[in-house]
Parts: C-alpha cells; sequence; structure tokens
C-alpha cells in the first residue's frame, strides 16, 4: 500500500483460501459470463480469469440445476468461487457447503426467515456472505419512500440487512452499494464505510462498455481506493471478463496499491519522437502477457523527458537519433536502432526477470 492512502483497517473474512480485509491485499475478482450449467465452457472462462489475475470469481447460479453445475464447477478449479443467488433463497442453501462465499441481494431474497435460513447454513458450513445492494433492484417500500435510487436508500437498504446479521450474531459477511452513477456509488460507500467494519467491495454496476466503463469505473473505484475505502474491488464491464481484471489491475497499479506484471511508461508521442512510440508499446504489452513479476519499463519517444523517466524505471528507453538509448537500473546500458527496439526491449525484461529470480533462490 502506498503511503499516500490510509486504507481504513476493517475485520478481516476468508473467501476460500483469499483473505479480505484487515491489512490484506485488496483483492480483484470478476464473474463468469458462461451458462453455469455449460461446466466445461465455465471451467475454462474461470481458468482464463486466473491466469489474467484473478483472486476471486463470481459465478452466477439462477437454478438447481445451475447448482448441480456449480458444484462440479468447484471441483474442478482452485481459485475461490463466489455463488451468486438472486429470489431463490433455497439455491443459497443448496450451494452453501460448496461456495467459498454465498452472495445474496437483499432486494430480491425476501423475509427475514429465508435471510435467516441463508445465515444458519453459512454459519454451519463456515462461508461468508456478500450483502449485495444494487440501485435498479432497492426493496419497494425503499423505492416508494424515495421516489428513485440514491445514496441514502442504498446505505438503508444495506443497513437494514446489517441489523438482521447483528440479530443472529453472524459478522462473517462484506458489503457492497452499487449503482452505475458514480456520485450515488461514491456517496454510498463513503457513508457506510463510517457505520460498518466489515470488508466493502467496490464497484460501480453496469457501466457500460469497455472505454466507458473503464473510465467510469477508474474514477469512482480510484477515488474510493483513494479515500483508503474497500477491500475488494469488481470492474463491471459490458466485455470479456478477463478485461475486467486487467482493468482492476491498472487501477491498483496506477495507485501503487498492488503491483503484478509489467508497468509501462510511456509518452503520449508527438512530432519529437524517434520511433513508433503507439507501435512499440502495442506490441510490448502484447509481449508482456505472460508476465506476472513487478517491473517497470518506460518508453519515451524523444531526449525531453527520456533519461529521467528511463532512469527511473528497471528498464528505461530513450527516443534519440541515429540510434536511441536503452537504460537498466538507472544507468545507459547500450544503444538500439528503431527496427530492433521491441525485440531488444523484450529480451532485456525477460533476462533481466530471470536474473532476479535467481538471486532470490540463491538467498532463500
Amino acid at each position: 500500500m502506498t503511503d499516500w492512502i490510509k486504507r481504513k483497517k476493517t475485520n478481516e473474512i476468508n473467501v476460500g483460501s483469499v483473505k479480505v480485509g484487515g491489512d490484506n491485499p485488496i483483492s480483484i475478482q470478476s464473474m463468469t459470463n458462461t451458462d453455469t450449467c455449460n461446466v466445461e465452457a465455465t471451467i475454462g472462462q474461470i481458468n482464463d480469469l486466473k491466469l489474467a489475475g484473478a483472486d476471486i470469481v463470481r459465478v452466477s447460479v439462477p437454478t438447481f440445476d445451475a447448482a448441480d453445475a456449480f458444484k462440479k464447477i468447484k471441483k474442478q478449479v482452485e481459485i475461490p468461487l463466489v455463488a451468486d443467488i438472486h429470489f431463490d433463497y433455497k439455491i443459497a442453501l443448496e450451494v452453501a457447503s460448496t461456495a467459498d462465499c454465498l452472495r445474496i441481494n437483499p432486494g430480491n431474497i425476501g423475509k427475514e426467515q429465508r435471510i435467516r435460513e441463508v445465515i444458519n447454513a453459512a454459519k454451519d458450513n463456515n462461508v461468508p456472505i456478500r450483502v449485495g445492494v444494487n440501485a435498479g433492484s432497492l426493496e419497494k417500500d425503499l423505492q416508494v419512500k424515495y421516489g428513485e435510487p440514491n445514496s441514502s436508500a442504498l446505505v438503508e437498504s444495506a443497513m437494514r440487512h446489517v441489523e438482521i446479521l447483528d440479530r443472529f450474531n453472524f459478522t462473517n459477511y462484506k458489503m457492497s452499494l452499487k449503482a452505475s452513477n458514480i456520485e450515488m456509488t461514491v456517496d454510498a460507500y463513503r457513508e457506510i464505510s463510517t457505520k460498518i467494519e466489515q470488508p466493502l467491495h467496490l464497484g460501480i454496476t453496469e457501466a457500460g462498455s469497455f472505454r466507458s466503463g473503464t473510465v467510469k469505473s477508474s474514477i469512482g473505484v480510484g477515488m474510493l481506493l483513494s479515500e483508503g475505502i474497500g477491500d475488494t474491488i469488481r470492474i463491471s464491464l459490458a466485455s470479456d471478463p478477463v478485461d475486467e481484471i486487467k482493468i482492476g489491475w491498472d487501477i491498483l497499479k496506477s495507485l501503487n496499491i498492488r503491483s503484478r506484471g509489467v508497468k509501462i511508461v510511456a509518452c503520449p508521442s508527438c512530432s519529437r519522437q524517434n520511433f513508433n512510440v503507439i507501435e512499440v508499446v502495442n506490441e510490448l504489452e502484447s509481449r508482456f502477457e505472460d508476465i506476472t513479476d513487478d517491473i517497470e519499463v518506460a518508453v519515451i519517444g524523444c531526449y525531453v523527458n527520456g533519461p529521467g523517466e528511463s532512469k527511473a524505471a528497471d528498464i528505461g528507453l530513450t527516443g534519440a537519433s541515429p540510434k536511441n538509448l536503452m537504460y537498466v537500473d538507472g544507468h545507459p546500458h547500450k544503444k538500439i536502432s528503431s527496427e530492433n527496439l521491441v525485440d531488444e526491449l523484450e529480451s532485456k525484461v525477460r533476462e533481466k526477470i530471470a536474473k532476479s529470480n535467481i538471486e532470490i533462490i540463491a538467498r532463500s
């Protein structure tokens, strides 16, 4: 965690092998969009998400057939799975012994007795509950009271459920209060953060397409994280779920909260560039997809900011004429032609990572 962010220390819960809250790293999750009953396809997508860096994956369980499929899926994957339940609380009871977490929505689960049964099932199986409040599915009386969704309605809905959980001495839960509106979501999370000590799951729901959804989520989730609010995040995009994981990591890396893989610092490019910055960066990002080690690479097209940025990175490239200058660990390393930039940079990055890993093994 970066020093400029003072994160609120919440209570710790376990979602399978992943600890959420407390001093634990902010976890990243996504949700499958395959038909859960298609076990093979769902397992394939879960594994893709894990490879992309997901810590937790949520799977929709809308029917009892899906519940049976969920049980089969759980046996064949390693990553913690959250069972997403709406409307029929009996499905939550069906998967309580299998899931690593039960996600329920107080707006559509119904009577308190049903919630109580879910709580008892969670207790019996020692699994947490995620209480998911959404602006689009608030309780009917709250819709009447407030006229339209707002942050106060979200918080009131959440606190109703907290009161039920408290009455049954259940503290093994996390909370989310989501809307597609950034201001509403941020205000709701700010308020609930002052009222409860449980972990908060952040997200802007129904954020939109890849581009617009990334912008909205980066602003909303980024604002909250920068204020020290939040313990786990999901970036909701109308896109490949793997994109949600990538954007989630980019947000955490940008705030210096968590880092995974290659962090590329690049200039926007201009007429001073001595090589095609955009092409080089895009190609490097594609080639570095498999790298999970933490390393920073600077790609700067000219000699204005190039030396400074390159010296600050693990590996840097400054555009120059007739040849460009590569830096390693802050020092000039070699001159390379524009034709060989990508190959040279990739080779040096992989060489440096391999050397670092050998040194780590030797020290241990």
